[in-house]
Order: C-alpha cells, then structure tokens, then sequence
C-alpha cells in the first residue's frame, strides 16, 4: 500500500491551493476541479477537510464523474491512464486536473467539457 493512500486530503490540499494560486489561479477554481471530479457539494468537501479523511476515503466515498476516462497525460512521469492500481489511477487524476488548472488551461477543458 502506498504511504499517499493514508495522507489526509487536508495536509496535501494547501499544496494544491498554493500551486494554482501561484499561476494566478482561485481557491474557488481549485475546489471546483475537485467537485466535479469526485461528485462531493461543497459541505461534503468542506467536511473531507476538516476532518482528516485519508486519500482512500476520500475516494471510496467519491461519486468520481464518467468523464474521468478522458483524464489523460503525464504526472511526475508516470502516465495516468496507465497507472494499474484503481485508488492511485484517481490521486493521479486529481494531481493531473490540479496541473492542468495551474497551467493556465480553460477551465471547460479542464473539466472535459
């Protein structure tokens, strides 16, 4: 098992807001990626946070959108579409969207629209 599948969302989310903030990007943007690929509102996000919930939670109580079939690219080397474990494919998936959202990429192409 993989030490990233019992991270808390909450430690590894700052890193997220504070790399697409760099890039000229929103908080609001970022959590927007995140609902549209794991189906949460924005209380249930908001609850993942505030309580710690590791990244195989997260995910297991996900409603990932169909589209994430299109999710596709490299992350830290490693081609998303790839990647053979089903909980690790969905963390690459977010890193990929949260790349994409700090390269400046239309959000509509971000999410696959």
């Amino acid at each position: 098992m993989s030490r990233i599948f019992t991270t808390s969302v909450a430690s590894v989310y700052p890193h997220y807001v504070t790399k697409v903030e760099k890039k000229g990007r929103t908080k609001a943007e970022l959590d927007q990626v995140i609902r549209w690929l794991t189906g949460f509102d924005d209380a249930e996000l908001a609850q993942h946070l505030e309580s710690g919930t590791t990244f195989e939670e997260f995910f297991a109580d996900a409603r990932l959108n169909p589209s994430t079939s299109l999710i596709k690219g490299v992350v830290c080397g490693v081609r998303v579409e790839d990647v053979e474990d089903p909980l690790m494919q969905q963390i690459r998936h977010l890193d990929k969207l949260v790349d994409e959202l700090a390269k400046g990429k239309a959000m509509d192409k971000v999410l696959r629209a």
